[in-house]
């Protein structure tokens, strides 16, 4: 799949490769987005990040023409931001989601971010291992930061 001129286009296997989101995307993205959370963030919301938000980059997982999974980030300064990341529940296990962060630290650090951080469920272990295993380390605690049931969050960070 072409990208913009200057772009580097990340292939996983054969048929899954990695890409910057666009407005046309969105739809493929809620799809993602309502198969993975209970609580999912609207149509809107990923509107204004594609449309409005300036320190907002979104990457796309696919296979072919099909969105199998997305990850946002925010670079402010030297400060990334994880927002959300997402993979259609058929294709995980298959380091898609290992993939896309670290497409999302690389791009990071290539926008000059020191470090990057993130919000992660007390109860999602399979997650937290994910972010470990990448570098990330426990940083702090958000009390009742989940608004669907109030769940905890732990802040992770890793330094790029």
């Amino acid at each position: 799949m072409a990208g913009k001129p200057g772009e580097v286009i990340m292939t996983i296997t054969k048929s899954i490769s990695i890409r910057p989101m666009t407005f046309e995307d969105i739809d493929q993205v809620m799809h993602v987005e309502l198969s993975s959370f209970e609580n999912p963030w609207t149509r809107e919301a990923f509107e204004n990040e594609v449309k409005n938000n300036r320190f907002a980059t979104y990457l796309i997982a696919e296979e072919g023409d099909k969105i199998i999974g997305y990850c946002g980030v925010w670079v402010i300064i030297d400060e990334a931001h994880i927002t959300n990341i997402a993979i259609l529940p058929d294709y995980r296990g298959n380091k898609i989601g290992e993939k896309l962060l670290k497409k999302a630290k690389l791009f990071a650090a290539m926008k000059r971010a020191k470090s990057i951080s993130l919000e992660v469920r007390v109860s999602n272990h399979i997650a937290q291992n994910l972010y470990r295993k990448l570098g990330f380390r426990e940083g702090g605690i958000r009390k009742r930061y989940y608004t669907d049931n109030h769940e905890d969050a732990i802040v992770m960070w890793v330094t790029l």
